[in-house]
């Protein structure tokens, strides 16, 4: 019995060992499991992975929790009761060497133009003298009255403290002035989605960049900057037909009327879409700058109508409806001479069929800026400020709060007379 009973002990004992080998070895399976060695092909092994991004199961990649987003701090928003200032540019000479030939002006780019050197400086110099960018609809809008009657009125903005509105326009962006290569030559949409331009550099290279044309420059400003946009707005773009759109040959030719042509004109629409579709998507408006750059108060009443008309076929069917309208040369339809004072120099015909078609916003160029909401019709005019050679050299005190001439006029400029003070 006691034999037995020693045996039965006995083999209790080498039960238990077995036992604890068997879950030692389940153990050691299980570390070894974890290492670095044995991890799925996508996981980084050149260092020790984050297990915190490792769920139970093999191979399955759990996101870590991001850390939260810092609140930003609140921006004190007060109502602006001043002016609305309002500057306005064409496009900006690229590359000022082959625009200006040994500092000399043959093809008469100095009077109307800024370099990408001097608009890099104006946009730095708005901005630190406490400027944000607003749309023109963010400033007015139609309403109807007490009576029923459609009207035109200044809305109340609401900006940061210490920010001063200010609208920016830009004329004629069709890149057909000579020298060609002066400037860049279309915008495109790029790889990444955004607005680029392309060209050829100094070499005549073909190049693709945003360093050399008004509307990336500006983009690219306010991506650095977001203070310097009042609810994303960008700029107002003024746009002829006769050069066609932003670079691509959209006009019709009435001396023209070729398979090729129209065939070519088609291409020419369906590439520039995309880059329509995205400058309103990222907060650039339209105006019509009329179709042939016509001064709308030495027209006849049949001239404004078959511009309109033109205008509206070529240009407004691509970039959508508008409410805006900016004169070619600053010649008023309305005749007003700023202030109180009007001169009716076309006659109300014109003026009638216009507003028919739905413009609101009627600005012109002026050196102050003047703002009259009329009261016969909804419409309000408005006066834009002229950036460009001209002002650059003989009217530096009247922009001193905008930015200084002295400290943006670019060096590769023509010789020529500077009148500051």
């Amino acid at each position: 019995m006691k034999f037995k009973r020693n045996l039965l002990i006995l083999i209790k004992i080498i039960l238990c060992l077995s036992l604890v080998v068997a879950v030692t070895g389940c153990l050691d399976n299980n570390t070894q499991d974890d290492s670095p060695d044995a991890s799925p092909e996508f996981f980084d092994t050149s260092e020790t992975p984050d297990n915190s991004g490792i769920s139970d199961s093999p191979g399955t990649v759990v996101s870590p929790t991001p850390d939260p987003t810092p609140t930003p701090p609140p921006v004190n928003l007060v109502a602006w009761e001043g002016d609305v200032e309002h500057l306005f540019f064409h496009e900006v000479i690229a590359f000022p060497d082959i625009a200006f030939p040994n500092r000399t002006d043959p093809h008469r780019l100095d009077d109307y133009m800024v370099t990408v050197n001097e608009f890099n400086l104006i946009l730095e110099s708005l901005h630190r003298n406490g400027f944000i960018i607003v749309g023109m609809h963010d400033v007015w809008s139609e309403f109807t009255n007490v009576y029923g009657q459609q009207e035109m009125r200044r809305n109340t903005l609401m900006l940061p403290e210490n920010r001063r509105p200010i609208i920016l326009t830009f004329d004629d962006l069709t890149f057909h002035l000579e020298p060609y290569d002066a400037f860049m030559h279309r915008y495109i949409i790029g790889p990444d989605g955004e607005v680029w331009a392309e060209g050829v550099d100094r070499n005549g290279n073909p190049l693709i960049s945003q360093d050399y044309t008004a509307i990336t420059i500006l983009d690219r400003f306010i991506r650095n900057h977001p203070d310097f946009s009042h609810n994303g707005a960008r700029g107002g773009i003024a746009q002829t037909g006769l050069f066609g759109i932003l670079g691509y040959q959209t006009q019709t030719n009435i001396n023209i009327d070729t398979e090729e042509f129209r065939l070519n004109r088609m291409k020419e629409i369906a590439r520039v879409r995309p880059v329509i579709e995205r400058l309103n998507e990222t907060g650039w408006y339209w105006a019509s700058h009329s179709w042939g750059h016509i001064r709308f108060d030495a027209s006849t009443l049949d001239q404004v109508i078959q511009d309109a008309e033109r205008w509206e076929n070529e240009v407004g069917s691509l970039v959508g409806r508008t409410t805006i309208m900016i004169y070619a040369h600053g010649g008023r339809l309305d005749g007003a001479t700023g202030g109180d004072v009007w001169v009716d120099n076309v006659g109300p015909a014109a003026r009638h069929y216009i507003d028919e078609l739905g413009f609101r916003m009627f600005a012109s160029v002026g050196p102050t800026p003047f703002v009259m909401i009329r009261q016969d019709v909804p419409a309000v005019m408005m006066d834009r400020m002229a950036v460009d050679g001209i002002t650059l050299r003989n009217a530096r005190d009247r922009f001193l709060r905008f930015y200084d001439a002295a400290e943006v006029f670019d060096p590769l400029r023509p010789h020529g007379e500077i009148n500051w003070d």
